[in-house]
């Protein structure tokens, strides 16, 4: 059978002040931002309420252990969204799995608010837990990919950098708003807390999807994409595709993504927990990691616009060597016990985390050709926050629980942000090519 190999020009942006270009990025911004407050909300509950309501049985340490797992879960299944999620949307386009994606993860979330405990029905509850749990890593697997791309495939390639940034910029504000919603929750008196106050931020994701698919719907899909939709019948696994012929790339991009999500799940998740068990106030710790998010938004900002102009490798690099630089600063903030010290901690580590945040997106994208970029991307992205975010948590609580010190986590740490930063210098520079002769 014939095919028409005719295409049209892959037509981008000259700029992104177009009222085109701009409801792209609203759209990336958006949908990220509430897709990432569905699966972080997750991360801040794991660290100050699921112990206490659905590990009851447990002491105090091996409940926070088993409650990490339970968050490591989520994000063991993002590589298994990237790749369901990339595979089509490399053969379907990259609008229709975002709307998916996006349902998915409402759906799981406001089910997660309405979840009995343990205490109602036993055993059940943490394995329903996990099962959505999944379902969100499922969901926020395939989100990021898509979302990044419907900006970084119509945009000038002096911006590229920037235009992809928005999906992660995404995660911050997302962050932000899900640690607000619980810090809210927490002025609760304690028993009210835990009986429902906990569940509201997750039933207030049902009302954030709805007014993100509103947007979503608007946005146009990619013309690199429609330019390959005529042949879609020849690219039936993608998935094997990255595999086998790219195999380099999907290595080299998932250390780089390891160094920020390690950041991550250090600062983020594991301090959060230790910081109060440690004697430093519950709400004034939350609210101190929504002020960090703010930081590393910031921080993402600046770095994308920098990478443009200066190479997604080199800025790459500074952020990785700075979280070097502050890994015991950092552990030794948090060990402090004090709002002020957890505080300085994770506005630094999240700052530092920001300034990696804001290359990754096109340096891993720009890797890969059109063709299979949606699954070659989200998996080495997804990998990575499942290597680095997922387990590093429940890694640094097993630490902790055995040594009680922090030489040991500090050193491996460094090690691994070590590994990636080699990573980085031995992946190849995309800030000037064109993404049509990748």
């Amino acid at each position: 059978m014939a095919h028409d190999t005719t295409t049209v020009p892959a037509v981008t942006e000259t700029s992104l002040n177009t009222p085109h270009m701009r409801r792209i990025l609203a759209s990336s911004f958006v949908g990220s931002a509430v897709e990432y407050y569905d699966f972080l909300l997750y991360a801040t509950a794991a660290a100050v309420v699921f112990n206490k309501v659905f590990f009851v049985d447990l002491d105090a340490g091996w409940a926070t252990f088993a409650s990490f797992g339970t968050l490591a879960a989520g994000y063991a299944a993002r590589p298994i969204g990237g790749a369901i999620f990339g595979h089509y949307g490399d053969r379907l386009g990259r609008k229709k799995m975002l709307i998916l994606s996006m349902v998915m993860m409402g759906l799981a979330t406001t089910a997660m608010g309405l979840l009995p405990t343990t205490a109602t029905i036993g055993v059940m509850a943490p394995v329903l837990l996990i099962t959505l749990r999944v379902i969100q890593g499922i969901a926020v697997g395939g989100e990021w990919g898509g979302a990044m791309l419907i900006a970084l495939e119509q945009a000038p390639k002096g911006k590229r950098g920037f235009a992809a940034s928005f999906a992660n910029m995404g995660a911050p504000a997302g962050a932000a708003l899900a640690t607000l919603a619980m810090s809210a929750a927490t002025l609760l008196p304690d028993e009210q807390f835990l009986a429902w106050g906990w569940r509201i931020p997750f039933l207030l994701s049902a009302a954030l999807v709805a007014l993100a698919l509103v947007i979503r719907l608007k946005v146009s899909e990619s013309p690199l994409f429609q330019n390959l939709e005529r042949e879609a019948d020849r690219r039936r696994m993608p998935i094997l595709e990255v595999f086998t012929r790219h195999p380099r790339q999907l290595t080299l991009g998932i250390l780089a993504g390891v160094a920020q999500f390690t950041m991550a799940g250090m600062v983020t998740v594991w301090a959060v927990s230790e910081a109060v068990a440690n004697g430093a106030d519950k709400t004034g710790v939350l609210n101190a990691k929504a002020l960090a998010a703010v930081a590393m938004l910031l921080a993402t900002i600046i770095s994308a616009r920098l990478c443009d102009r200066f190479g997604r490798k080199n800025i790459l690099l500074i952020g990785i060597v700075a979280g070097m630089a502050a890994a015991f600063p950092i552990l030794n903030l948090v060990e402090s016990g004090t709002v002020g010290g957890y505080a300085t901690a994770v506005i630094l580590g999240q700052g530092i985390q920001g300034f990696m945040f804001g290359p990754l997106a096109a340096f891993i994208a720009e890797m890969f050709p059109t063709r299979v970029r949606y699954t070659g991307s989200s998996i080495a992205y997804q990998a990575s926050s499942t290597i680095g975010a997922g387990f590093t948590p429940m890694i640094a609580a097993g630490i902790m629980a055995v040594t009680a010190g922090g030489v040991i986590l500090g050193a491996g740490w460094i090690t691994v942000l070590a590994i990636c930063a080699i990573a980085v210098l031995m992946a190849p520079e995309g800030r000037k090519r064109e993404l049509t002769d990748i």
